[in-house]
């Protein structure tokens, strides 16, 4: 862990990055949540200082926050008053457990070699029908940014090839330009998939 820049940044600078946003996307969040019904079990990956979680709670759904660095989820726990577990994509076990599960500008980090094992776990922990949303920067190439943090920077073209080794029912993305906590400008890819629900 200690030897990943990527880890080691969030673990060094949790206070201030949690401190650096506490409004969610309610338009992404939105989207999401209306696809699920009222008070359903959501995953949220890489929650960050709990934002999302929060907002989640607020509207009565049952939410496991969870993020891969022990720093992060105590600010979170802070914001939440709940436990938060210490989670690593590649730790993903659950079969067919949450309605939802939430993964906002975290999958990102996953090198590009690794992303279809954790999009194959994060697919088996879903229940049949399970809404899965996730966002990513856009680019051609791996590479790091300014503040040496990994980036699989993929294209939609990849992105649609690595969600297709997996039965989906329906894959949706789209794109918007922003920006991140380096204050850089950004191309965004936000893909919202739906598990495929038994044959009938």
């Amino acid at each position: 862990m200690e030897s990943d820049p990527t880890s080691r940044f969030y673990a060094d600078n949790a206070a201030v990055y949690a401190a650096s946003s506490s409004s969610p996307n309610h338009l992404r969040l939105g989207a999401f949540l209306e696809k699920l019904e009222p008070g359903v079990e959501i995953l949220e990956l890489g929650c960050g200082n709990g934002r999302d979680s929060a907002e989640m709670l607020k509207r009565g759904f049952r939410v496991m926050p969870t993020d891969g660095t022990l720093e992060m989820a105590r600010q979170a726990e802070q914001r939440l008053g709940i436990p938060v577990r210490v989670l690593r994509f590649g730790e993903i076990e659950a079969a067919s457990a949450f309605d939802g599960i939430w993964a906002s500008a975290c999958l990102l980090h996953v090198p590009r070699a690794d992303l279809g094992d954790v999009l194959a776990r994060i697919h088996r922990a879903l229940k049949p029908g399970g809404v899965f949303y996730a966002s990513f920067k856009a680019g051609k190439a791996e590479g790091h940014d300014g503040l040496g943090r990994y980036y699989n920077y993929p294209s939609e073209k990849w992105l649609r090839t690595v969600y297709a080794a997996m039965p989906w029912a329906s894959i949706e993305i789209d794109e918007n330009k922003g920006s991140g906590y380096d204050n850089q400008p950004t191309d965004w890819l936000h893909v919202l998939a739906v598990k495929r629900p038994p044959s009938l």
